[in-house]
């Protein structure tokens, strides 16, 4: 990588609408360069495969124990039912609980009476889950189940999610310039400090971070806390899962039937995804573009330790072959005076 004033030209981090792992690196002699080498390519999709293979082999470790003990609790359960209940055949029972499943993946919760808890598809509901649909994040806790549903939905999500885009980029933008000039103040107070540049942008980035956290992260998964009832866990899994678009479904805000919630309260969950996706998307353009620098500098330092190990070895075989010239010198001269004698 080029280097200016002895120092390598610092990252320009920007806030983008969508994660990527392309840096832009910009110096006196190097204009734009986003396309990445098929070599870099292959190793980060090497790097990726180890990634989810160890993930894979943690949740089998972590999950597959409980899903055990779940499969045999209601195997056991359904066992003494039947037995309690000799008038209901297991067929009969089997039915009931397909039905339930059918009801609860259409939003009906069929715990209590069903016909007096409110309804998923109200207007805040129904917001809330256009709302998801343009997001890409789908919890997977409400789905149409009508033929005239899913078309609409279909159509709904091919139209909603460029726009979707477009107005996450442009909040993506405005939010990168307020703090931009945050982050730049701070940077004008270390600088008076006579802090490296390395340590401000270091410093200036873990700010960025951690007030993001506290805006985005803590305050909402308090909130979601005193609402909703979960744990602390709970809701910052929520909010964590919520704003990188993973959208499980197991933890939905405003998806508890035994709770009243204000109208509101849904749109408003809505409006904190919509800021917080593009708070999110930045940080994790930002550790993209830093895993980028970082590559590109290791890169440069290791073909600097080439370039040395290159010069070295060509100076050890020079005095190699320079020894051996002279050996071969003084051996003949010495074979020769030798004859000479003779």
């Amino acid at each position: 990588e080029p280097k200016t004033n002895g120092h390598y030209a610092a990252p320009r981090l920007s806030v983008a609408p969508r994660a990527t792992v392309i840096a832009t690196m910009e110096t006196p002699s190097q204009g734009l360069q986003t396309v990445m080498k098929w070599q870099t390519v292959v190793t980060v999709f090497v790097v990726v495969v180890v990634y989810l293979v160890t993930g894979g082999l943690v949740f089998r470790a972590l999950e597959q124990p409980f899903e055990s003990r779940q499969k045999n609790t209601i195997a056991l359960e359904k066992a003494d039912f039947l037995r309690e209940h000799g008038c209901v055949t297991q067929l009969e029972l089997e039915t009931l609980i397909q039905h339930a499943i059918d009801a609860d993946n259409a939003g009906v919760s069929p715990i209590g009476n069903s016909s007096n808890s409110s309804s998923y598809w109200d207007l805040g509901g129904a917001f809330f889950f256009a709302g998801t649909v343009i997001t890409t994040i789908g919890y997977g806790n409400m789905a149409p189940s009508t033929v005239g549903g899913k078309v609409f939905c279909i159509l709904y999500a091919i139209f909603g999610i460029p726009l979707f885009g477009f107005l996450l980029a442009g909040i993506g933008d405005q939010l990168g310039t307020i703090f931009g000039k945050s982050i730049a103040r701070v940077e004008k107070v270390f600088r008076k400090k006579r802090v490296s540049q390395t340590k401000i942008r270091v410093i200036s980035t873990i700010l960025f971070i951690l007030a993001g956290c506290i805006v985005f992260v803590t305050i909402p998964a308090f909130i979601f806390k005193h609402i909703e009832g979960w744990t602390a866990l709970e809701s910052i899994y929520f909010v964590v899962v919520t704003l990188t678009t993973v959208g499980f479904g197991d933890f939905v805000a405003g998806g508890n039937a035994a709770i009243q919630y204000r109208e509101w309260y849904k749109p408003l969950v809505w409006f904190w995804i919509l800021v917080g996706l593009a708070y999110f998307a930045a940080v994790l353009s930002m550790i993209g573009d830093w895993l980028r620098v970082l590559s590109r500098k290791t890169k440069a330092e290791v073909g600097e330790i080439k370039a040395h190990a290159a010069e070295w070895k060509a100076n050890v075989t020079a005095e190699f072959r320079e020894t051996r010239r002279r050996l071969s010198v003084e051996i003949h001269d010495k074979l020769q005076r030798a004859a000479t004698i003779r």
